[in-house]
Parts: C-alpha cells; structure tokens; sequence
C-alpha cells in the first residue's frame, strides 16, 4: 500500500499539472475538449488523491511501522479511534489531509458550474488546481508521507497524550475545512480579475463556499478553545498563541468581508475592498500553515522546526504578487458607480465594521510577529503576551459590539438622525438600567461593565427586530406568531441568519466579560476533610489508580456540596503515558449557566492531595454563543424561498424560448425544402 500511495502522489501531482495548464489553453485557444480533459483530470486528481489518503489510513490502521509516519504518530496501544486522527495529527499527514480536500471541493465546483459561470469555471479551476499542484510538490520532493524505515520497528511512538482527547476528532477537520474551503472563494475572485467580469456573479457564486468555511473556521476556533479549556488544566480558553491567533485572524477578515459584499451587491461600491479582504483571507490562511511548519515562532501547536517554511513563504509572495498584479491591472474598471451618500448608512456602518475587523486583525499579526521582527532589529527575540493583546483588543471589540447594536436600526442610502435614535431609545433605556443593576450588584470593572450594558443593548436590539418583524407579519397575513416568526425567518434566511450569529457573538462577550471575576484557590487536603469556595464545598473522599492500554491514572474523589446538598462527584487526574512517559493532567468540571466549578489535581502523595480550584463565571455561554453562531450560518446559507421560485421560473422561462427559437429554425428549414 506505501507504493500505490506514493504513486498516487505523483499521478495527482502530474495530472493537477496538467489540469491547471490546459484549463487556461483551452480557452484561450477555444478547444473545447481540451477544457474538457483539464476538468477530467481535475477529478481525477480528487480520485488519486483518495487513493492516496486511503493507503495512509489503511498503514495507519493495520500498524505499518515501516511507514515513517505510521511509527512516528502511533503503536500498537493506540485506541483506533485516536490512530485514525493520527491521519491528520504529523506534518506529512496534515499536507495530504488539505490536498484531498481542496481536490473534494475543486470536484464540487466542476459539478455546481457544469452550466453555468462557463467563463470563470477554467480560471477558478487553474487556481484551484494550482493550489493543489503545490501541496503536492511538498509531499513528492520534500516531506513524503509514504516514506519508510529500515530496519522496521517493532512498536511506534506513539501519539502526543495531549492530542488524544476527543477534541482531536472535530477540532482539526473543522479549521483544515475551513482554511481549504476559502481557497474557493479566493479562486473565484481570481478568476473575476482574469475575465474582467467583476460584478456580482462571482460574489454570489462563491457567497456559500465562504458562509460555508466560514462556518467551519468558527466551529474549529471554538472546539479548539474547549479543548485547551479541559486539557491543557490552567483553566483558560484562549492563550494568543501564535497558531491560534493565525486561525483567528482569516476569520477576522472573512468576517470583515461577509460584510462588506453586501454593500457591493446593494450598492455596486467597495469593489477594490472586497476583493482584497478575499485575497488577504486566502493569504492569511496560508500564513496559518507557514506558522505551524515553519518553526519561526514557537507554540503548543507548531510542527517544529521544517524545511517547509521558506517554501510556504515563497508561495505567499507568489500569490500575493500575481494577485496585486491582476487588481492594479483591473482597477479602472472596479470604480464604484455609487458613493457614500452619508456617515450614517447601512454601507457606512458596514465600512466601520470593517475597519475594526481588520484593525484587530493587524494588531493581532503584529503581536504576533514582534518576536521576529525584533530579533531582526535588535538581535533579541522579544514575545508579547496576553496583556498585549487584551489591552489592544479589548476597546476595538467593544466597538463592534456596540455597531452589533446600532446597525439593524440604519437604513441604506442614508438614515434619519430623529428616527434612528427614536429606534435606539428602547435599547438604551434596557442598557444603562442593566448597568445600574450591575454596579449596585458590585460590578466595578470598567470594561466588563461597558461589555455587559452593550450586551444587554445588543441583546434588545436583536428581540426588537425578531419582535417587530413577526408582528408585522401577523398583521399582514394573519399568521399565528409562531407561523409568523418561522416564516419571516424562511424568507429571508440571510437577514435573520445574520441576527441569530449576531446573537451567538453577544453570547459569547457575555462569556469572555465573565473573566473578569474568576475566583482561584489552592488547598492541601487529607481524606474526609473539606473546603469551602464561593458556596460550595468539596470533600477529599479517596485516591485511586488504574491502568489502560497505553496510560497509568491516579484520579481523586471528590464529592461536592452546594448549599448543603449533594450534586455530584468530581474526579480529577493526572495519568502517565507509558509510550511517551509523559505527564498529563485531566481536570474535573461542574457546569451550570452560572459558573464552572474548575477542579486540578496539582499533586499528591500517601499522605493528601493538592487541589487547584477555579470559580470560571459564565464560560458555559461561550460554548452555546458558538452553537447559535453556527445555527446562524447554517440558515444563512439555505435558499429564500423567493430566490428559489424565480429561479425556477426563469430557467421555465428560458427553455421555453429556447423550445421556441429551435421550432423557428425547423419551420424555416422546412419552408425553404419545399420552395
């Protein structure tokens, strides 16, 4: 299997060659079949590529140990579970798992414009080819995945105790989706600059590819801050790591971008713009990979130092020029044909939207990157940390939070000043008397009292529009309120999936402004004695041990009071993977809407246990603002009904006319046999 996977490689590295040429010579030369063979090989391409990844999977299951990469990443303890995610866990593995990817998505493509955008479909299909074509080169010259040992171990490595956590499974096909989905998108821009068709239909076309990476970007950012919530046992979610700020901020950008379009397709303006948060969002994605096998900058979730890094590096200039090229060549024909007609407009909210997006976005690569950029200055790597980021971040968040708020109240074109704060009065009113309830509740954190008055403003902004939509509606149609509400809902799916996102990210500031008054103690106890911490109590009961197949687990029991009653019991660990003989350490979490109770067995010998415990207010709606986040998405990404009917009606329309002209052409034909 090691040789049908490595010539599968080649095959696909040959044919995406191919597919990539010929899709551009087609055209150019008007051949057709030519065009036709470039999209065959393309799907083959899809299929070599799953040939490929099968034999890696088929190494990974059957314990191949002459594979490399099998040794490297399991053995022979390894739960099955955890040696499938291995896949996708090593450099070499992860470098396939987005090829094949990106040759799944390049399959979709050929398949959703088989008749329709015929002339970007070659463009978007060389870039996408292209894309592939470099992943691949990495795998055959540089960093093969079939590469093999001599002579054979008997047991591997085995895999990083810290990846074998349930998080492994969702938490990296979530971002590798997400990176790889906005390759479309880009691709589709690309292609609009080649063509000069740089109106909407590229927008729109590609409009469900990106809600749809998108959506998967903001699902794996999350689950990954869930598993360093429970894992890593320091009681946090989001450390500014280097790789975890280069998943943050394509997602900053495509944020960004979603937003914008929309002004471009109401009111043909920010062309330039959007094309080039679509272009940097692309390039950020691959900055993500450069970090993470580069070696440049060091993280939790790096590779380690590779080869790989200057070729990832000379990639991005490529693009970045070839793209920047194609836009200045385009230019004279992106001028928007509208202005901004006042600051207070839809399109100029949208336009401070963007600008604070992209503001954090840029603080954030320049955090990140100061340690590079000052070692090349000064000769001394210096890394800023959490306080950087949230003393930079904190105040441009609040911003967006509050536009969150504001923006469904703002008309396009231009508002009035006397109806848009007629409209904001209610929310205002809601907001400064939450305020006040907070303080007197003793609240005294600046920012975390401003995050919850904008949360409770944004909060009643979001229920008035739900509110006065179904009311309207019921007056008009006489619906029931909950007929009413699931119908303005159903048509027009991309509005009030944008509000129930926009709920999801009120949510989660709820979350992230709770920080503020996290509670942390450390006690020493022996069995049968008890702590109080904030109205609960936990009683040291027992410590037990037991093996595994690959770990030995010294766990303590812990019963936990609250009030008086029992309700539940706790059981912390630290569990020492014989493979690796490393050290990890699994906490115990109570969780209600309110508080987690955060419990870390920090050491223990025949004597006690030491037990750090954390009082983490609000976290649980970080999870659930996520949730709604991708309930969101999800039905922004469905069809409106409306949409779906005149396009129906237009295709009936359209073969009707071509029935028509083809019964013309036979009447005239005939006609002119007889005479």
């Amino acid at each position: 299997m090691t040789e049908i996977g490595f010539y599968s490689l080649v095959i696909a590295f040959l044919l995406a060659g191919y597919s990539a040429l010929t899709s551009i010579w087609g055209v150019r030369c008007l051949k057709e079949k030519t065009f036709a063979g470039s999209k065959n090989a393309a799907a083959a391409v899809f299929g070599f590529l799953t040939l490929a990844s099968m034999s890696m999977i088929y190494a990974l299951v059957t314990r191949d140990f002459q594979v490399e990469y099998v040794a490297r990443y399991t053995n022979r303890s390894l739960p099955m579970i955890y040696t499938l995610t291995a896949f996708y866990a090593g450099q070499e593995g992860s470098l396939l798992f987005w090829a094949w990817l990106l040759s799944i998505f390049a399959a979709i493509v050929i398949f959703q414009n088989r008749k329709k955008n015929l002339e970007l479909l070659p463009y978007v299909l060389s870039v996408l080819m292209t894309i592939t074509f470099f992943f691949i080169l990495l795998m055959v010259f540089v960093t093969s995945p079939f590469k093999t040992l001599s002579p054979v171990p008997f047991d591997g490595q085995g895999l990083n105790p810290m990846l074998q956590n349930p998080g492994m499974i969702f938490h990296p096909p979530a971002l590798f989706i997400g990176y790889v989905g906005f390759s479309v998108p880009f691709a589709f821009a690309i292609a609009a600059l080649i063509t000069g068709q740089l109106g909407n239909i590229w927008i729109r076309t590609a409009r469900k590819w990106t809600i749809f990476s998108w959506l998967f970007l903001t699902v794996g950012n999350l689950l990954g801050a869930q598993w360093a919530y429970v894992e890593l046992g320091w009681g946090g979610y989001w450390a500014w790591d280097p790789v975890e700020n280069a998943s943050l901020m394509p997602w900053l950008i495509g944020t960004a971008y979603l937003h914008s379009v929309m002004i471009q397709e109401k009111r043909d303006m920010l062309k330039v713009w959007n094309i080039l948060l679509i272009i940097f969002t692309f390039l950020l994605t691959i900055f993500g990979t450069f970090i993470t096998r580069s070696g440049v900058l060091s993280s939790v979730h790096s590779f380690g130092q590779s080869s790989l890094g200057w070729l990832f590096l000379i990639f991005l200039g490529i693009v970045l020029v070839i793209s920047f090229n194609l836009l200045i060549y385009r230019l004279p024909e992106l001028r928007s044909r509208n202005q901004m007609e006042s600051l207070l407009s839809k399109e100029s909210s949208f336009l401070y939207n963007n600008l604070l997006l992209v503001g954090i976005a840029f603080a954030i690569l320049l955090g990140t990157l100061f340690p590079v950029i000052s070692e090349a200055i000064s000769g001394v790597k210096i890394t800023v940390g959490a306080p950087f980021f949230n003393a930079v971040v904190t105040p441009i968040a609040l911003a967006l939070l509050l536009l969150t708020g504001v923006c469904p109240f703002i008309a396009w074109r231009k508002s009035s000043l006397k109806n848009f704060l007629k409209k904001l009065l209610s929310p205002s009113i809601f907001s400064i008397i939450g305020a006040i309830v907070l303080y007197v509740l003793g609240i005294r954190s600046f920012y975390a009292l401003v995050s919850f008055a904008l949360c409770i403003f944004a909060l009643a902004t979001l229920f008035l529009k739900f509110l006065n939509g179904t009311g309207t509606r019921h007056i008009l149609s006489g619906e029931g309120y909950p007929k009413a509400l699931w119908n303005l809902v159903a048509r027009n799916k991309r509005r009030y999936g944008g509000y129930i996102i926009h709920l999801g990210v009120v949510l989660i500031f709820v979350a992230i402004s709770g920080g503020d008054f996290n509670m942390e103690k450390q006690i020493t106890l022996k069995k049968g004695e008890s702590f109080d911490l904030k109205g609960y109590t936990l009683r040291y009961d027992a410590l037990t041990s037991y093996p595994t197949a690959n770990k030995h687990t010294v766990a303590a029991i812990l019963t936990l009071f609250n009030g008086g009653h029992k309700v539940g019991v706790l059981a912390p660990e630290k569990s020492l993977y014989t493979g690796q003989d490393q050290l990890t350490t699994d906490v115990a979490i109570y969780t209600t809407l309110k508080e987690d109770l955060y419990v870390i067995l920090a050491g223990y010998d025949k004597d006690g246990a030491t037990f750090k415990v954390m009082i983490n207010p609000l976290v649980v709606w970080l999870w659930i603002g996520g949730g709604v986040m991708a309930f969101g998405a999800a039905i922004a990404m469905l069809p409106d009904r409306r949409k779906r009917r005149e396009t129906i009606l237009a295709e009936a329309d359209i073969e009707k006319e071509i029935e028509e002209e083809i019964s013309a052409i036979r009447i005239s034909r005939s006609t002119r046999k007889e005479k």
